[in-house]
């Protein structure tokens, strides 16, 4: 059952922009924190960024701070990655996941609910 989807991913140039949708149908969502975990091919899957329940507490892995944005909207059940000034570094295919047992985690196992992932392409 598809209850997390990512969206938005795509081919961009070096210094570029996308923002990555993550639409979810878990009645949970909105007491769950939600995070951005990225995979590239070959490598671990790597935390990116999470999101508080209320959207109070922000973390971001430091290869993406002063780059990515996290925000999340409950009355739409979406959360979004803002990626700015992209790096050919960032390439992999990006995940959203749901942890409703935590306030904020960048941990991989704390999250519960997994979506498909999305990929996103930095070209140099």
């Amino acid at each position: 059952q598809v209850q997390l989807v990512e969206s938005g991913g795509g081919l961009v140039q070096a210094g570029g922009s996308l923002r990555l949708s993550c639409a979810a149908s878990l009645r949970t969502f909105s007491n769950s924190a939600v995070g951005w975990f990225r995979q590239a091919p070959g490598k671990e899957r790597d935390s990116v960024s999470t999101i508080s329940w209320n959207g109070g507490s922000t973390l971001y892995t430091d290869s993406v701070k002063g780059r990515f944005t996290i925000s999340r909207d409950n009355a739409k059940n979406t959360v979004y990655l803002q990626m700015n000034s992209l790096k050919p570094e960032d390439t992999a295919v990006y995940y959203c996941a749901a942890a409703p047992r935590y306030y904020a985690t960048l941990r991989a196992s704390d999250y519960d609910f997994w979506g498909q992932g999305t990929q996103v392409t930095v070209s140099s």
